[in-house]
């Protein structure tokens, strides 16, 4: 059975441990001491590094977006000491190839069911056995398909700014949530022609988005951008980030997104939730921002409800990410870095 963890007897199951801290990241960014490309075929190829501790434990580390690309910034909360620290852009975006930036390019082999290959591809490569894995936002939808499609290799669990990418959860973030946002979702809903308006926003977007014509898929990739960037804009200190960004990764961004998204992630609807008890084994960790809108915190709740021995951390301060979230983080892997440390609290 679960057991709370902090002193709010409202917070309902499991696990559950409130901070209002904020603090930032204790390691420095260090420098890859291996990277390549690896040929995943379908006419992909993947861009990976190893940092940090070659004989470390191993800890593959997997971004968000989806089309983020992985960030130097995220190994920071991996002690480059202890941990041998993989990580690898996703198909179509970072330094990966085909980029989804290209003014065309084709997006069919770019599924979950890819995503999941690549990683075990990538696994057997760099000759190890089990690995932590940490997935944040689309990262731990990755996280956890991967976690219950290949238990035995997963040695940890852990998932910040927690999403499935269900249906209702793409409904909410490109409709529902314009209740919150009403102007800034007009304005969002308007970039697209009248006859789009009323289906799967997220689909209707990708098709401006996959049009080869600059005049058509710019707008409609500034437009998605300045929408991705209300999501995570309760927090304190929130900044808009990939509105301000360069042409070129808006569009992959967004056509990587918007190809997931009206996809429902390329997952069976509610399929998550419902294997994670293939996960009991598998010490498992979730953080995850109250102020987080585009992720309401529900969705780590129902996920973790499912693992009686999980463990859910929601800071009050943060949203879709944040400095006590990162804390949280470094503090769980720093602890499982240890010999035979198997749980938190």
């Amino acid at each position: 059975m679960w057991r709370p963890v902090c002193d709010d007897p409202t917070h309902m199951a499991g696990r559950v441990r409130c901070d209002n801290s904020s603090v930032g990241y204790p390691y420095p960014v260090t420098a890859p001491y291996d990277s390549g490309m690896l040929d995943v075929g379908d006419g992909h190829a993947i861009y990976w590094t190893t940092s940090g501790r070659p004989d470390g434990k191993p800890a593959v580390l997997l971004h968000g977006g989806p089309g983020s690309g992985s960030s130097p910034r995220t190994r920071r909360m991996f002690d480059p000491n202890r941990y041998r620290i993989v990580q690898f852009d996703q198909r179509n975006c970072g330094r990966s190839t085909p980029s989804a930036g290209d003014r065309q390019v084709d997006l069919s082999a770019n599924t979950t069911p890819h995503l999941l290959a690549d990683i075990e591809r990538l696994r057997l490569m760099l000759g190890i056995d089990r690995w932590l894995i940490f997935g944040g936002s689309w990262g731990s939808t990755l996280g956890m398909a991967y976690a219950e499609a290949h238990p035995k290799v997963v040695t940890e669990l852990v998932l910040s700014s927690v999403v499935t990418t269900s249906e209702t959860e793409v409904e909410w973030a490109t409709r529902t949530m314009g209740r919150i946002f009403p102007e800034r979702w007009r304005t969002f809903r308007d970039a697209l022609p009248p006859e789009a308006r009323h289906g799967n926003l997220a689909a209707a977007y990708n098709m401006l988005l996959m049009d080869p014509d600059p005049a058509v898929h710019e707008p409609a990739a500034l437009a998605w951008c300045h929408w991705e960037d209300v999501h995570a804009s309760l927090a304190d200190g929130y900044r808009p980030s990939l509105s301000i960004a360069d042409a070129s990764f808006r569009l992959c961004f967004s056509r990587l997104v918007t190809h997931y998204w009206s996809n429902a992630g390329f997952v069976e609807d509610g399929q998550l939730v419902r294997n994670a008890e293939r996960l009991d084994a598998i010490p498992t960790f979730l953080v995850h921002g109250r102020r987080d809108v585009s992720s309401p915190v529900d969705v780590p709740v129902a996920f973790a409800s499912r693992i009686p021995t999980a463990e859910l951390f929601i800071s009050e301060t943060d949203g879709h990410g944040g400095q006590s979230m990162s804390e949280w983080v470094t503090g769980i892997t720093d602890r499982l870095a240890e010999p035979r440390s198997r749980a938190c609290g």
